[in-house]
């Protein structure tokens, strides 16, 4: 198996290898200042600087066993990262970008982090507290959550729109995956898709005119990796999406926020057999 990071360009859909490696990579991050890329594999985090891409390694301190839920702050000075180290399932940690003792945000497993608020200030992840995961809220300091959804079979993917109005997020009922929106008060729900396709981690795009997202064939159950996907574009206002890229992917695609700070590019993952 062979990982490829990529970007794409909005306005011509031109594709740019910008990393191959034999390692599993996953879930490209791009920097608030534009200039590089953050990945994770085998439970570390690296960073890719776009003018010299290759890994270097971040330092996570206790923390490796990171998976692919990881982002940084609007400011560009934090990391959030969700790890299984200390309690053996997902919790939620911050560290400085350049890497260092991570600081438990949210410590009830398991606990998936999709989102930061605009203004920094709240984060916005999955969470399993009874029978379903839903989307919750946090203060990025810790503190208590707050449950945003409630009805849904399974939600993931939850992420701001850059308004802060809104969250994002995919949710299942009735077998059907399809992408929604909510106030980050649990206010005003919305279904924002009605497609024969199974859609996952929608991105709203800083500049707030576009949503990506990834969809798998009908009938696919979660989010598994190493299956013929598309990567898809769906208006802010929730009219018709089109098509822009298919791929070999799926888990680790665009798990997490993974646009440019100018929303002309977006970056994600691929993969090839062999």
């Amino acid at each position: 198996m062979q990982s490829e990071i990529a970007t794409y360009r909005l306005a011509t859909g031109e594709v740019t290898t910008v990393l191959t490696t034999k390692m599993l990579v996953e879930a490209p991050n791009w920097t608030p200042d534009g200039g590089s890329l953050i990945i994770n594999g085998n439970g570390k985090l690296y960073q890719v600087n776009l003018a010299l891409p290759h890994m270097v390694e971040i330092n996570t301190g206790f923390a490796k066993a990171c998976n692919n839920d990881h982002g940084i702050s609007p400011d560009g000075r934090l990391l959030v990262i969700s790890d299984q180290t200390e309690y053996g399932q997902s919790c939620i940690y911050t560290l400085p970008t350049s890497g260092g003792r991570p600081r438990l945000v949210q410590a009830t497993p398991p606990s998936y982090w999709h989102g930061w608020s605009p203004d920094g200030s709240t984060l916005a992840y999955v969470a399993k507290r009874s029978e379903t995961f839903q989307v919750f809220t946090c203060p990025v300091g810790g503190g208590e959550e707050y449950q945003v959804t409630h009805d849904f079979d399974h939600c993931d993917g939850p992420d701001y729109t850059p308004d802060g109005q809104w969250i994002w997020f995919n949710g299942q009922i009735g077998g059907s995956t399809q992408l929604w929106r909510i106030h980050p008060d649990g206010t005003g729900q919305q279904q924002m898709t009605s497609s024969e396709q199974a859609n996952w981690f929608p991105h709203p795009s800083p500049d707030g005119k576009h949503i990506l997202f990834l969809a798998f064939p009908s009938g696919t159950a979660g989010h598994p990796r190493d299956h013929d996907v598309e990567l898809r574009l769906l208006p802010a206002d929730g009219d018709h999406d089109r098509l822009l890229l298919e791929l070999f992917g799926g888990q680790g695609t665009i798990n997490v926020p993974c646009w440019a700070p100018d929303s002309a590019s977006f970056a994600f993952a691929r993969y090839r057999k062999g």
